[in-house]
């Protein structure tokens, strides 16, 4: 369907139906405007090598500091930008600076966003105002991250050592839940990119699996496999180019493909 010539971290569509993806070794964000085309780099190397989302005003949102260095750092010395970028002209300018070495970026209705760091237990916290508060609260192995519809609840991926889903009250931070443990068999799925479907309930990429899982009834269950080196997974928007209710997949591959089995042709997101 589209490939960048990179890995591709993280990918988000807008509401014009195009996608945007972060490519992690070259730190560029490419826009692809309808499945099939070409993908075009809308920035140089600017460290774009974390998550994307799309802000309230067409703007995205793109971590920097994604990498091993500031992994095992970020908690310590939270140094990392949280950058905004322009769709139409690739203009870049800072949007939040402060942050843990940032790889999971979720955007909450009200606008608030939250980021996590692979590596650290630090979760950040960006205010609409830009305010950046880079350990509002704390899971070990942070991965994906989603905020609930009401947004009142931050949904966090563990990776690694015991993979499983966190709810954080965004009432309480101090108080994250474990809400869903990965089974002995998945010990090693390595869950990475998180995402809601029109029904509020997370769905998880894995990395080493190869699998998407849902939260269905308290448990993940699988929607769809095969598909190794999975980073992100995201709803189209729109009628056109990546449109509503059709699901993507992101990879360390740089390929972006549909997985019809998510799809959600009677609740377009």
């Amino acid at each position: 369907m589209a490939q960048i010539p990179d890995w591709a971290e993280s990918i988000v569509v807008d509401k014009r139906g195009r996608m945007f993806a972060t490519a992690y070794y070259t730190g560029r964000v490419y826009r692809i405007d309808a499945p099939g085309s070409a993908p075009v780099p809308i920035t140089g190397n600017i460290g774009a090598n974390g998550g994307i989302v799309v802000g309230g005003d067409g703007r995205l949102l793109v971590g920097t500091g994604n990498d091993l260095a500031h992994s095992l750092t970020g908690d310590a010395f939270p140094l990392s930008k949280l950058l905004q970028v322009d769709p139409e002209s690739g203009a870049v300018s800072t949007y939040a600076s402060g942050l843990g070495g940032i790889d999971g970026v979720a955007l909450a209705p009200d606008g608030t966003v939250y980021t996590t760091t692979l590596g650290g237990r630090n979760i950040g916290r960006v205010t609409p105002d830009g305010r950046a508060d880079p350990a509002w609260a704390r899971v070990p192995q942070a991965n994906g991250i989603a905020v609930s519809p009401d947004g009142e609840q931050i949904y966090v991926v563990q990776t690694t050592v015991a993979p499983g889903l966190y709810r954080i009250p965004v009432g309480d931070p101090a108080h994250p839940q474990r809400w869903i443990s990965a089974g002995l068999s998945d010990v090693l799925a390595l869950p990475d990119g998180l995402t809601l479907d029109g029904r509020g309930r997370p769905l998880v990429a894995t990395h080493a699996a190869g699998q998407i899982w849902r939260v269905e009834g308290g448990s993940l269950c699988t929607v769809a496999s095969g598909m190794h080196l999975s980073t992100q997974i995201t709803y189209g928007q729109g009628e056109r180019g990546f449109s509503a209710g059709r699901f993507y997949r992101a990879g360390v591959d740089g390929k972006i493909y549909e997985i019809p089995a998510g799809a959600e042709p009677e609740q377009p997101r």
